[in-house]
């Protein structure tokens, strides 16, 4: 009988983390990461106490959320180099990251931040992500692809207003847009005088 009984908590813990992962996501889609926590326990069923004894913070419950998604998306950077050309790999990789980090309204800005902050859930995540980015730009600007000039820093920066202008304008629209930014990096693009 004991035994039931310290189940029991963990199979309603369990219950009450899966709610909140799917109230945060559907919560999430309609409003951005910002939305409201207490509207997300609401949503979920349970008190506010609850959702924060599971995810302390916004950034642990966002950690949790795009757990599985990172590492799809890790997954499929780690495959690019091996398909295709070095250009062509670092623009399926930074569309790849565009559509991941446009998943909801206010994460691109979230991830950026996060890259900086050690403290941050979210941390771990965006410094893979800018490892691969950081090889799959070395591998292309090796092959003559890519400009010289152009840094990690730049191309994280253009997947981020890449993923902001997806919330801004149609797809489509976006997408063009990102292929005129990745038509930028490469060689023979004279910077803009200043």
């Amino acid at each position: 009988m004991s035994d039931a009984r310290t189940r029991r908590p963990r199979a309603d813990a369990q219950r009450n983390h899966d709610r909140i992962l799917a109230a945060a996501d559907e919560v999430f889609r309609e409003q951005g990461t910002g939305a409201s926590l207490e509207k997300i326990a609401r949503q979920a069923g349970v008190a506010i106490g609850t959702l924060y004894g599971h995810f302390p913070n916004r950034r642990a419950l966002c950690a949790a959320l795009l757990r599985e998604r990172h590492t799809a998306l890790f997954e499929f950077g780690d495959q690019l180099p091996r398909q295709g050309s070095a250009l062509d790999a670092l623009a399926k990789w930074m569309r790849a990251v565009t559509a991941h980090a446009a998943a909801y309204r206010g994460l691109a800005t979230l991830l950026m931040e996060s890259l900086d902050d050690e403290a941050s859930e979210l941390h771990e995540a965006c410094g893979r992500m800018a490892a691969i980015t950081e090889a799959l730009l070395h591998a292309a600007r090796e092959a003559g692809a890519v400009r010289d000039d152009v840094t990690a820093a730049d191309v994280h920066a253009l997947m981020n207003a890449a993923a902001w202008m997806r919330e801004q304008v149609q797809e489509d629209m976006a997408d063009h847009l990102l292929d005129l930014m990745v038509n930028g990096l490469r060689p023979g693009h004279e910077p803009v005088k200043r």
